[in-house]
């Protein structure tokens, strides 16, 4: 069983996986759709990725205000996760996003990837970095995860 950590935006949904003995977090792809509320391709797509990957859980980036309030980015993230617990089964936790796009950048500076390529690998980025702050921040949900 792998995990799923999703970087959900308003024309873009960045994916990446655990490997299959949860000790990793890699960068997948980036979903991409014409119009914010146009989810069902997007729906769709996570769908078939967690077929492939035999996934378990879900964990969505949740992008809360730096003061911890919720704006409306953060309000939409959370209908979204409504809608993939309703369509996946799985569960889906919220993991703070504050600053993961920062630490993408960061680690696109230190892979020298410059100008307009930032574009093709920032979403999917922010969501491994996502998907690694959680696991690093629960252990032991990993070690009971491993064992089942």
């Amino acid at each position: 069983m792998r995990i799923m950590g999703l970087d959900f935006g308003s024309k873009t949904c960045g994916v990446a996986l655990t490997d299959e003995l949860l000790m990793t977090a890699q960068p997948k792809e980036i979903i991409r759709r014409e119009r914010p509320a146009k989810l069902r391709g997007t729906l769709q797509r996570i769908e078939e990725l967690i077929e492939e990957y035999n996934v378990g859980m879900i964990v969505l980036g949740l992008p809360l205000n730096m003061d911890d309030s919720q704006g409306e980015r953060a309000k939409l993230t959370l209908e979204f996760k409504d809608k993939l617990e309703r369509r996946t089964g799985l569960p889906v936790v919220m993991s703070d996003e504050r600053l993961t796009t920062v630490e993408a950048d960061e680690e696109m500076d230190e892979m020298g990837i410059r100008g307009a390529d930032r574009k093709k690998y920032v979403d999917m980025l922010a969501a491994c970095v996502i998907l690694r702050d959680y696991m690093n921040s629960h252990p032991e949900q990993l070690d009971t995860m491993k064992t089942m």
